[in-house]
């Protein structure tokens, strides 16, 4: 799935306009923050599909797979291997791998759409025959790239894609604290943000794609540092909150043709 996923957006469909403060996520908001994502990542491929319709998005998101497929060697790539899952562990490593990235490429892997293929297996028992460039802590994820994607065929082809088809259960809230010290110098000191995840019908399959790309994006976007704290909230479906979004995660719907979905939504400084 390709991240849709706009950070401080601008009118129209500007998410902090709202007279009572909060978000109306209405498909004109969506369809907004879609078209607005696409174009800052991939101009060129934007120029060449109409954007005012979700079928549009649609068209773009098909030219880009043809794309990435023509030029397997060229496209980025981020494998991650994950032997347990702990959602509050997994977002705080999720953080730590994508503010180690070098600026160049984490630039290159922002224009691919920070594409990443989750797979099933034990990272502890793989690192004699593969390299990765980051491992959770506690050996549950290892994370190899981004880089082209023939640098981990062999990888890819050892293990099989994860296969989460449980749907989400709500928790209750959590906070986790972004690893990592603020540098010397830094533009802002630590603060605090809720992470909205709609579980309505999603599987932890797809919270994985879509929390990823919304954590990933953020950090490159310095929107999450190190030191910040990031309250994860389970809501069914996103609505406005009483604090508005700095960046919300929007993608495709597989049960409603040709409509779009919030599946997560990064909040403003509480």
């Amino acid at each position: 799935m390709n991240p849709h996923t706009l950070h401080a957006p601008r009118a129209p469909g500007d998410i902090r306009q709202h007279p009572t403060g909060a978000a109306r996520l209405g498909p004109e908001l969506l369809l907004a923050v879609a078209a607005e994502r696409l174009r800052a990542a991939r101009p060129e491929l934007a120029a060449r599909a109409d954007l005012t319709t979700p079928q549009g998005l649609l068209d773009a998101r098909a030219a880009l797979t043809a794309d990435e497929e023509g030029d397997p060697a060229g496209s980025p790539l981020v494998v991650a291997v994950i032997g347990r899952f702990d959602l509050p562990r997994w977002v705080a490593e999720t953080c730590r791998f994508a503010l180690a990235l070098p600026r160049e490429p984490a630039a290159t892997w922002r224009r691919a759409f920070t594409r990443t293929v989750f797979l099933a297996g034990r990272p502890d028992n793989l690192t004699e025959r593969f390299t990765f460039d980051h491992m959770a802590e506690d050996g549950s994820t290892a994370w190899a790239g981004p880089a082209p994607q023939e640098t981990t065929t062999a990888l890819r082809r050892l293990l099989k894609t994860l296969d989460a088809s449980r749907e989400l259960s709500a928790w209750s809230p959590v906070t986790v604290e972004v690893p990592g010290a603020p540098p010397e110098g830094a533009a802002r000191p630590p603060v605090h943000r809720d992470l909205c995840i709609a579980t309505a019908r999603v599987t932890v399959s797809q919270l994985l794609v879509q929390v990823n790309h919304l954590l990933v994006e953020a950090v490159l976007d310095q929107l999450i540092a190190p030191g910040d704290r990031l309250t994860l909230r389970a809501v069914p479906r996103l609505t406005g909150p009483a604090v508005p979004f700095a960046a919300l995660r929007v993608d495709a719907d597989p049960r409603r043709a040709h409509q779009l979905r919030a599946y997560a939504g990064l909040t403003e400084e509480i």
